[in-house]
């Protein structure tokens, strides 16, 4: 009685919980096809923000679009300004030129507007500001200075403070002859000073065009010659020995955060990696010869850029500069002379054209000069293929993508019917 009683106990349980069963299956909107519809829309969303991100990634890691933009040209005017010399301010986001007949240093913005940063009456009559550096370190502004002929000679490396744009220090940079050779010696060449760099210490080491050899400056203003080495005298002439800059030896010069400067010469085309400690000067092997090199800047990805008159070289090297390629070209125009490259805001190569021929030759009078930002062909197509590349890898994926919810969409329709 007892077990009969007990299965019939056991028999009402399993009633009710197959009730509560049924009735939680036969709950409204659980499986109809509204909710459906809802869960499809999730499960959509959920699919396009995987290919929603993967557009954002190729907008963001995507080439910049150089070639989309026109290249920026920076027209200024300053009346017989005539500047040589080049560089960038990225603290006041400007650039800074000197003068082949004034004894001042300008700035220029990048719409061209152009004042008077510092001038100094206190260097010699009708000297030259050549070549220009910025030192980061003590937030100073480095001039070359030279008086070219018939004046006497004077050079000279000026430094100013860039925030009370007084001067700290002018140091003579003297023709200390004791280490020439005795053929050297029995010259009469007229030291000309030129280029100038700096390293993260302050040093500046500037380049004597005439004599080929380099000075250095310390951050406290003593100059004393830095290299001498025979290296910078064992190459021929690579251009007629009676053209009007045939004399001019070693010229543009940058510093390598490594340890070492790159010095071109213009006369031979070469290119020199100097120790920066001791001095020592080795040819660097290149894949052509630079002739008429005039200045050189570096680039924050390591690609070097030789300026001269005609042409803008963009160098590369995979052994820290004891070789490198050059591995594209680009014209400039010859007729506006260019003299200086610099590397300015976003990593962009720019040229000054001074039209310092016109001022050497004294045909004075001219207002107008220009700053022009200089490419290399041969990245704007490579950045035109990897553009392509990605935008075929977006297509690629919307296509997966359009797969997948093609065959989500029939599963539900299969579920709904």
């Amino acid at each position: 009685m007892k077990n009969v009683t007990y299965l019939t106990s056991q028999r009402n349980q399993l009633k009710k919980k197959k009730i509560i069963i049924n009735l939680h299956l036969h709950k409204p909107g659980l499986f109809d096809n509204h909710s459906i519809q809802i869960t499809s829309m999730s499960l959509i969303k959920s699919k396009l923000k995987p290919f929603f991100l993967f557009l954002v990634f190729l907008i963001n890691v995507g080439p910049a679009p150089s070639a989309a933009r026109g290249l920026h040209v920076i027209n200024f005017r300053s009346p017989n300004l005539y500047p040589e010399g080049l560089a960038w301010d990225p603290s006041a986001q400007h650039f800074v030129v000197g003068s082949l007949l004034h004894r001042s240093l300008h700035s220029v913005s990048d719409t061209g507007v152009t004042q008077t940063l510092i001038s100094d009456p206190d260097l010699p009559v009708n000297s030259t500001i050549l070549g220009l550096a910025v030192d980061r370190t003590n937030n100073r502004i480095l001039a070359v200075v030279q008086s070219v002929r018939p004046l006497p000679t004077f050079n000279a490396l000026a430094a100013y403070d860039l925030r009370t744009r007084q001067r700290v220090f002018l140091a003579l940079l003297l023709e200390d002859r004791e280490g020439e050779s005795a053929a050297a010696k029995a010259t009469t060449t007229r030291h000309a000073a030129n280029d100038v760099a700096v390293d993260f210490r302050g040093n500046a080491y500037v380049t004597n065009s005439a004599a080929n050899f380099i000075w250095k400056v310390d951050e406290d203003g003593v100059a004393s010659v830095f290299s001498r080495s025979p290296a910078f005298t064992a190459h021929p002439l690579a251009v007629d020995r009676d053209a009007q800059f045939s004399k001019c030896g070693l010229n543009g010069i940058a510093y390598v955060s490594k340890g070492y400067l790159l010095v071109v010469q213009s006369n031979t085309g070469k290119m020199f990696k100097v120790n920066a400690e001791d001095g020592d000067a080795r040819l660097v092997l290149l894949t052509e010869d630079m002739v008429w090199a005039d200045d050189i800047a570096i680039r924050k990805d390591g690609v070097v850029l030789v300026a001269s008159t005609h042409s803008l070289w963009f160098l590369k090297s995979e052994d820290s500069w004891g070789e490198a390629v050059v591995y594209d070209k680009t014209a400039l125009e010859a007729e506006k002379f260019a003299t200086s490259v610099v590397v300015g805001d976003d990593d962009r190569a720019y040229v000054l054209y001074g039209h310092v021929i016109e001022g050497i030759m004294g045909n004075v009078g001219r207002e107008e000069f220009s700053i022009e930002e200089v490419r290399s062909s041969k990245e704007s197509e490579d950045d035109n293929i990897l553009l392509f590349v990605l935008i075929g890898l977006g297509l690629a994926y919307f296509l997966f993508w359009r797969f997948q919810m093609k065959r989500l969409v029939k599963n539900m329709d299969k579920k709904i019917s």
